[in-house]
This record gives structure tokens, C-alpha cells and sequence, in this order.
């Protein structure tokens, strides 16, 4: 599952167009029903903690996380599988994230030293990119 840094993994397009944070189908009265996970090897529509159980406990998993309705991934779980070099990373509750897709902000970046290099977001730190969808 290892890609090289200029390769594009067939999952990316799919996880970046995946609607996150619906209730499951199958599981929907249960507890932890909510779909914020996405399976490396199927690549198909997210899931529940329950799918994942049942039907990708041997495959490579990843949970989607909600920071300010936007959906971010854990940096420890997607550097594993994906180049996300040159991708502005946040610390949210204790852990390094970056967001899957861009957040539009006005193109207001007057005194900003850095930005997107796709969407013109300003960025705190010297990366080109603000998201996993502006880098693809």
C-alpha cells in the first residue's frame, strides 16, 4: 500500500469525495453508528464502527474526524499509506491533523506570508498546500 511520492493512490479521489458523518444504514439504532470510516483496500462509502467489525476487521482503516464541520485525519494514520509532504498540519485536541478537502476563505491575502497554492487560503506555517484535495 506504499506510494511513491509521486503516485496517487486509487483511494484518494474516492476519500476526498465521501460523505462522512451520516447515520448507517445497517447499524442506525446503535450507539456508534455514525459513517467516519473509510477502508484503504475497498474504497468505497464510509462506514460505521460497526461495518468495520463485521466487514473490514483484516483491511486498512482509517477514521475520519470532525474539526470545526470540516473532516481531518489523524497525520500518524495517513503518512503511512500517502505523501502528505508540503500539506499545512493543525494540533487539534492533542493530535496532528490536516483536513481532507479545502475550507473556502475569501482571497483577502494581504500580509499573509504564506498560501494555498491552489484554493489562496493563507496558512500558518510555509507548506503549499492547505488540504489532501488541494495537493492532489
Amino acid at each position: 500500500m506504499e506510494t511513491t511520492p509521486s503516485s496517487v493512490p486509487p483511494w484518494l479521489e474516492t476519500l476526498l469525495t465521501t460523505a462522512f458523518f451520516t447515520v448507517c444504514r445497517t447499524h442506525g439504532d446503535a450507539a456508534r453508528s455514525e459513517c467516519n470510516m473509510y477502508c484503504l483496500d475497498c474504497h468505497s462509502d464510509a462506514f460505521c464502527f460497526y461495518c468495520r467489525s463485521s466487514r473490514h476487521q483484516d483491511h486498512h482503516v482509517i477514521q475520519i474526524r470532525r474539526s470545526s464541520y470540516h473532516d481531518v485525519v489523524r497525520v500518524a494514520e495517513i503518512e503511512k499509506v500517502l505523501d502528505i509532504s508540503g500539506v499545512q498540519t493543525y494540533v487539534i485536541n492533542s493530535a496532528r491533523v490536516l483536513f481532507l478537502n479545502e475550507r473556502r476563505q475569501p482571497r483577502n491575502s494581504k500580509g499573509v506570508a504564506h498560501i494555498c497554492e491552489i484554493c489562496g487560503r493563507s496558512l500558518l506555517d510555509p507548506f503549499r498546500f492547505c488540504s489532501l484535495g488541494c495537493k492532489e
